[in-house]
């Protein structure tokens, strides 16, 4: 792999949820390493410390958790997002999975800056398809995906200026999907691959052609790895844990085959609560997968274009 120029953004977001701890993700991954990890694999790594939120007075009376906090932070991330070159590899360090509404929404104006689609990978338990009005819980992590592709009910965020299309989205590890989310993405285009499809016929051939297609279209790819991708028993801190997840093999062979594809536009880490880890083994398991990401493995071998 080439050398890449990396920003470590921070984003201590803990408004898409009520369960607290996720602010104190940025600073286990610093504290795992994640700077050494890929500086040490030759790249050119800058932290840029924390992001932080736009003004915002919370209101009350809503069953929607901490809507204006919410927007303020899609605000700032967006806003953060777009200063990004696209010479530069940002990997937003979180935080929860809320905070793709912004990194998303940024990266989708500066596709289309630069006049290139912008794919989105999404390794995640949920599909987080959810829009302010359906979700019954009222969290906003559970949104991000609605949002950046256009569904109604939004109005109180920023504008979608370009939708992210269906087709150009792919959700793995999918195994907890609410009955009236599986009923809306059913009728789209998105590629969504459950675990049962996983168990049955592996996790690299529709990875594979998932990254053919950013290839072909000469796409800028967002992946978006939340920690409930994989399996609790080897990534305990999460607070939406659900077991069946991927193993830690599964989880690096994605990595790989990313680093393999060299289509990595920029990367969210999220949902990491170092409240609920041991000590530290999901933040360090985390490090070691962006580290694969960005070339680390047991032996060199061709790169190759899927």
């Amino acid at each position: 792999m080439k050398p890449k120029t990396i920003d470590l953004i921070g984003v201590p977001m803990d408004s898409g949820k009520r369960r607290q701890g996720c602010l104190m993700g940025p600073d286990a991954l610093r504290t795992a390493g994640l700077y050494a990890a890929l500086s040490d694999l030759g790249h050119s790594v800058t932290d840029s410390g924390n992001v932080t939120p736009a003004t915002f007075t919370e209101t009350t009376g809503s069953h929607l958790h901490a809507l204006q906090e919410t927007i303020a932070w899609t605000k700032a991330l967006s806003d953060r997002t777009d200063e990004v070159s696209l010479n530069t590899i940002p990997i937003f360090m979180g935080g929860d999975h809320a905070l793709a509404l912004g990194t998303v929404r940024g990266m989708a104006n500066a596709a289309a800056q630069a006049n290139r689609p912008l794919f989105v990978l999404w390794l995640d338990a949920h599909t987080d398809y959810h829009t302010p009005a359906t979700t019954a819980s009222g969290n906003l992590h559970g949104t991000p995906v609605g949002y950046v592709t256009g569904r109604d009910g939004f109005d109180s965020f920023p504008p979608i200026d370009h939708p992210v299309p269906h087709d150009q989205i792919a959700m793995l590890g999918l195994r907890s999907v609410d009955a009236e989310e599986r009923a809306a993405i059913e009728g789209t285009d998105v590629t969504y691959v459950d675990m049962r499809h996983i168990d049955e016929h592996g996790i690299a051939k529709p990875l594979a052609a998932f990254l053919a297609r950013v290839a072909q279209a000469n796409g800028l790819l967002h992946v978006s790895l939340d920690v409930d991708f994989l399996d609790p028993s080897v990534a305990p801190a999460v607070g939406t844990t659900v077991p069946g997840g991927a193993t830690i093999r599964e989880a690096h062979l994605v990595m790989e085959m990313i680093c393999d594809s060299d289509l990595l536009s920029s990367l969210d880490i999220v949902e990491l609560n170092p409240f609920l880890d041991e000590r530290g083994r999901t933040a360090q398991l985390m490090v070691d997968l962006a580290a694969s990401a960005f070339g680390r493995r047991v032996f060199d071998r061709p790169t190759r274009a899927y």
